[in-house]
């Protein structure tokens, strides 16, 4: 491992370490937009391990994001998590038929979920100033 890579993954480490929660979870968001890119572009080009690898790595995202949702704090969340529950298993259909289909479906559904989270980011971090 070089030098620069072994600056990144600290860099990484501790940008994770020491960002807020709103902060953190833009970045499983921002990450599993990455994947989904990823997976949808392996598919097409029948890269079957590269495609299975990102849609792994997404549907890891996606459990995260079930898991992290509160119901005592927010019970609104119920209808996120039937959401995170259909992508998930959109991402077992394209991996299981190796279909691009099902995962630009998810990715439409993330896009505008990202947007509204790093809103909701940067009006809580305005608001905390």
């Amino acid at each position: 491992m070089t030098t620069t890579t072994q600056l990144r993954n600290l860099y990484a480490r501790e940008s994770v370490t020491t960002a807020s929660p709103a902060t953190l979870l833009t970045m499983l968001y921002d990450r599993l937009l990455k994947d989904l890119t990823v997976a949808e572009r392996a598919v097409v080009a029948a890269n079957i391990q590269g495609g299975h690898d990102a849609l792994i790595h997404a549907q890891e995202i996606i459990a995260e994001l079930f898991a992290t949702l509160d119901l005592s704090v927010w019970p609104e969340g119920e209808s996120l998590q039937r959401l995170y529950v259909w992508m998930t298993e959109q991402l077992v259909i394209a991996n299981t038929d190796k279909d691009a289909g099902p995962i630009r479906d998810v990715r439409a559904v993330v896009e505008p979920l990202a947007q509204a989270w790093h809103q909701a980011a940067i009006q809580t971090s305005g608001a905390a100033s």
